[in-house]
């Protein structure tokens, strides 16, 4: 996590990332790095073991599945894509943060899904920059 901690709100960087990376590098970045990136995530928010990988591995093969669908749309229609998948592994993490511990942090903890395809555009853009190419091209640059 960021500095920012657990406010409500907060945007899931490795949530997004993982679902960028899904879609654009499918056979690159997959089911097994989603799941290690989960059980670090759970050993950083001090978690149930398991709670962060097992959403994010779902995460990560549902934006596999649909990645070939997605990639045919524009940026701001592929973020409503994007929006049903961080809405489930939320929906994963509340629903077993629930059974262990029965509380519910309320509906309004929702907005992070919210916020996190808000800024997929920009993820997007940041991701994509070292692929792009100058339009009057140095060859005395190694990139």
């Amino acid at each position: 996590m960021l500095p920012w901690g657990r406010f409500v709100g907060a945007p899931d960087f490795v949530a997004l990332v993982l679902v960028f990376w899904g879609v654009h590098q499918p056979r690159k970045v997959g089911i097994g790095l989603a799941f290690f990136m989960g059980l670090l995530m759970d050993v950083h928010d001090a978690t149930l073991l398991g709670e962060n990988a097992l959403a994010y591995t779902l995460l990560s093969y549902f934006a596999i599945m649909m990645h070939r669908r997605v990639l045919w749309f524009p940026v701001l229609t592929q973020a409503l894509h994007v929006l049903p998948l961080l809405l489930l592994t939320q929906s994963i993490q509340l629903l077993t943060g629930f059974v262990v511990s029965g509380r519910f942090p309320g509906w309004l903890c929702f907005i992070e899904s919210l916020t996190s395809v808000a800024l997929w555009p920009v993820v997007t853009w940041m991701l994509l920059a070292p692929q792009r190419r100058t339009v009057d091209r140095d060859h005395t640059r190694p990139i």
